[in-house]
């Protein structure tokens, strides 16, 4: 790095590997989409070369993700990294829908899963169904959550469970306040 910023490398370059991968991006994509060599970008995965500021900016936008996404939890003492994630050091994840805040609890995204806090503003809603190859699970915490795996529609509350592989989905808060969903995905999408 270039001195300005705390970042362990090797997280970083874990993390980089996991979200091209979940994006099902090669390397030579990305790399031209931040506009480095694609020996250079391999070399960041592997924990051999140091982002700039100017480069982890140009690697948040090709992620859709804010470029404190690769500096959170970094400020955890030594033995906690990789194993617990405090309350005020979730990473926020980019905002793909209107309405959906998503932040990651998993400590990192090199795992075979990863687990997220979802939150649902009123009235939020997936209308067009996806489909991904991935299984997905859910606690929901608080509010109503519609979900629809296929053509079935579940009416979740506080206390239900779902779970779901390669389905196509949607889902919709149709409640007057946030649905909070604890959501779990395999592999990790983010």
């Amino acid at each position: 790095m270039d001195g300005s910023h705390p970042l362990s490398t090797s997280r970083l370059g874990t993390d980089l590997r996991a979200l091209r991968r979940s994006r099902g991006t090669t390397l030579a994509d990305l790399a031209a989409q931040i506009d480095r060599s694609v020996g250079w970008l391999s070399q960041v995965e592997r924990g051999l070369s140091d982002p700039s500021i100017d480069d982890l900016r140009r690697l948040a936008g090709a992620f859709g993700v804010s470029i404190g996404f690769f500096f959170q939890n970094d400020d955890a003492p030594e033995d906690e990294r990789g194993h617990v994630v405090r309350a005020a050091n979730r990473r926020t994840l980019g905002d793909p829908v209107a309405g959906l805040a998503e932040e990651m609890l998993s400590p990192d995204l090199g795992g075979a899963f990863e687990m997220l806090r979802s939150t649902f503003a009123p009235g939020a809603e997936l209308a067009e169904a996806q489909t991904r190859d991935t299984e997905e699970a859910g606690y929901v915490i608080s509010g109503t959550l519609d979900l629809w795996i296929g053509e079935r529609l579940f009416t979740l509350t506080p206390g239900d469970s779902f779970r779901f592989a390669g389905e196509p989905y949607r889902w919709r808060n149709p409640g007057t306040e946030e649905a909070v969903v604890i959501w779990t995905i395999t592999p990790p999408v983010y």
